[in-house]
């Protein structure tokens, strides 16, 4: 396959990666040194806490989603190790829903001292955006592993 066929999608994962790199380094450290109320300031460090140990899984994750693609370009889309980088990125997406779940009742309490009910469902987003992202890798995993078993059974017949 040519290599300028995953161009986009490796544009894509190198664009999604870029803003969160950006906010990791001065959004997150603005947020924490110019709260909106310093009255509730000590709420927000578990929070970016969070959001700091969770930029580790993302990263990880876009790395695997590189090896994939070159995976792709190489012709081994249906190999091992296309298996082995969709679970990693399964994994790194059911961690981040897990750590934006645990940050979701300091949410709610900062939603609660700033009387912002929309703060709730904007907390919600990741959790669900990542469990989403878990789901269609462990369905492409599962996907993939059943064609590469199919594969390897026809390679047997003949």
């Amino acid at each position: 396959m040519k290599r300028g066929s995953t161009l986009f999608l490796r544009m894509a994962v190198f664009f999604i990666g870029t803003p969160v790199l950006a906010l990791g380094i001065f959004g997150i450290y603005y947020l924490l040194k110019n709260p909106a109320n310093p009255d509730y300031a000590h709420i927000l460090y578990p929070i970016v806490i969070g959001m700091y140990v969770s930029v580790i899984p993302f990263f990880i994750a876009l790395f695997q989603a590189f090896k994939l693609l070159s995976y792709i370009d190489k012709n081994l889309a249906f190999s091992e190790l296309s298996v082995t980088a969709l679970q990693k990125i399964k994994f790194c997406a059911m961690t981040i829903s897990g750590l934006y779940a645990v940050i979701l009742p300091f949410v709610f309490m900062v939603a609660e001292l700033d009387d912002a009910p929309g703060l709730v469902i904007i907390g919600m987003v990741p959790v669900f955006a990542s469990l989403v992202i878990a789901v269609f890798a462990a369905l492409l995993q599962r996907l993939l592993q059943e064609a590469i078993n199919i594969k390897s059974e026809n390679d047997l017949t003949v």
